[in-house]
């Protein structure tokens, strides 16, 4: 019988309509992981040969052509090797209106089924980015030294750990190495003292350049920033910089300690790059979230997971939101930099879209199509995207039955995440009666759902601003973090 072709499309993970500019992008994406001059691995030389011949065929539009005749009809479906999705709906239907209509897409993302079994934890390649100016002193510096000296006796034979330091300046502590002497590296790690102020970019430029030391496909290349404190005057340099890790396929997790840091801002660095930040809200913590963090990098499954996005003419994504693994928004820019499959959890995102009138038309009304893209740990070769398209259908009156519980229990949580984000916006607008009220609100929707705990934080910083018109030292982060923990389903005891 005769064989079908190679799918060069496949190979190079790209969709058969791609234009030669995306051909000619993804194969320099690829080759520069497959390069035999960076990787020596067995295999990976006969992978970027194969890549090379799709590029070939592929970027020759006459070639291409005749390629296109020898493949087999394609279309449209929801199988695929590595990854499978679902969606639910907060509505079965659109109506037929003149006013924009709210939409929202419960869409979980997780390994297919023929990729859920037992596979090998993925090599780490991580950097620990540590403030250490003047204000680290003390039991917060001890614990995360004595965590960092932890951390490394854990690794395997094939992981890296590398270790920067900063304040106004960075140090490498322990360089990116795959042969670690942890009696020395412990040493030099017990050593750190701190001074000075802070200065963010200064580590994780230096962090960045130690990951790219061992970078590879195959890795989890992540650096982890931990700090106490505001950055000054460098706060941009930081979010490029982040871009350029994304670039990479290099994580940021942002770790406030306290309550003096920027959560804004960490949210946004990390958000640059699929990542999200985490409340440490006293010292005795650090050891839980480091180990924790490491103990998911080792249950990726999928790392680079990016979602470009089109939408249809009147369709609006107002708000993106990943419940799990990590909670935190998601820039609407396309593409969507989603963070992590995890092998054991599925990655969920929820997207809310406003539907404007000129939308809509007889028949199911395709709203959003977009092009999943991953890298799966354990295949180094490209994965081809996966289609996703959200779709509706459009009736004249609304249909009578309830959304499933799990995207009402979503929506309604998210309500109460977007209200203290209010309540920030019109305080730092000077309108400290209305923040006073949203949190007034928050804290009656917080003890109708037994979250007693976040109900008496948000009365507390509502009377604040009232009296004093600012918000107390810790409020403002524990409210945010403990109605973002609601969305994860983690909510704080309920006394």
């Amino acid at each position: 019988m005769p064989q079908n072709p190679p799918d060069f499309y496949s190979i190079l993970g790209v969709f058969r309509d791609a234009t030669q500019e995306e051909i000619k992008r993804a194969y320099l994406h690829s080759a520069q992981r497959l390069h035999p001059d960076k990787n020596t691995a067995a295999g990976e030389t006969e992978l970027f040969l194969t890549i090379q011949q799709a590029y070939e065929v592929l970027s020759n539009p006459n070639r291409r052509k005749q390629y296109d005749l020898t493949l087999p009809s394609e279309a449209f479906t929801e199988k695929h090797k590595y990854i499978r999705y679902a969606v639910q709906y907060s509505r079965p239907s659109l109506v037929y209106l003149q006013e924009k209509q709210i939409l929202y897409a419960l869409v979980k993302i997780e390994p297919s089924e023929r990729q859920s079994g037992s596979l090998p934890a993925p090599p780490l390649n991580i950097c620990l980015v540590l403030d250490r100016s003047t204000s680290m002193q003390g039991e917060k510096m001890n614990i995360l030294k004595d965590t960092a000296v932890q951390l490394m006796r854990s690794l395997r034979a094939h992981d890296v750990l590398s270790i920067v330091t900063f304040s106004d300046r960075a140090e490498v502590v322990v360089p990116a190495s795959i042969n670690t002497d942890i009696k020395k590296h412990a040493d030099s790690i017990q050593k750190i003292t701190p001074s000075g102020a802070t200065e963010i970019f200064q580590g994780l430029n230096a962090g960045l350049n130690e990951i790219r030391k061992t970078i590879s496909p195959d890795r989890v290349n992540h650096i982890i920033l931990l700090t106490d404190g505001n950055t000054y005057g460098d706060e941009q340099k930081c979010l490029a910089l982040a871009e350029k890790a994304a670039l990479l396929n290099v994580g940021i997790t942002g770790m406030g300690i306290g309550y003096e840091w920027n959560d804004v801002f960490l949210d946004a660095l990390a958000g640059k790059t699929g990542g999200s930040s985490v409340h440490i809200s006293q010292p005795r913590d650090i050891e839980h979230f480091l180990i924790e963090k490491f103990k998911s990098f080792s249950n990726i499954y999928a790392d680079e997971v990016n979602l470009e996005i089109r939408l249809r003419d009147g369709v609006e994504t107002n708000f993106v939101f990943r419940l799990q693994p990590d909670g935190g928004q998601v820039d609407v820019a396309s593409p969507l930099r989603l963070g992590p499959i995890l092998r054991n959890a599925p990655l969920e995102i929820l997207i809310e879209m406003i539907v404007h009138p000129q939308a809509l038309h007889n028949g199911p009304v395709t709203l959003l199509e977009g092009a999943l893209k991953v890298s799966v740990k354990s295949d180094p070769m490209p994965v081809a995207p996966l289609l996703i398209r959200l779709n509706r259908e459009v009736k004249d009156e609304p249909a009578a039955s309830e959304p499933p519980k799990s995207i009402l229990k979503a929506i309604s949580q998210l309500t109460l995440y977007r209200m203290q984000e209010r309540a920030k916006v019109a305080a730092e607008e000077g309108r400290y009666n209305e923040a006073s009220q949203q949190l007034q609100r928050l804290a009656t929707h917080l003890l109708a759902q037994g979250e007693n705990s976040a109900a008496k934080t948000a009365l507390l910083e509502a009377q604040n601003l009232e009296n004093s018109h600012a918000w107390s030292a810790s409020g403002i982060k524990d409210i945010k973090y403990q109605t973002r923990a609601l969305l994860l389903g983690g909510g704080k005891e309920k006394n």
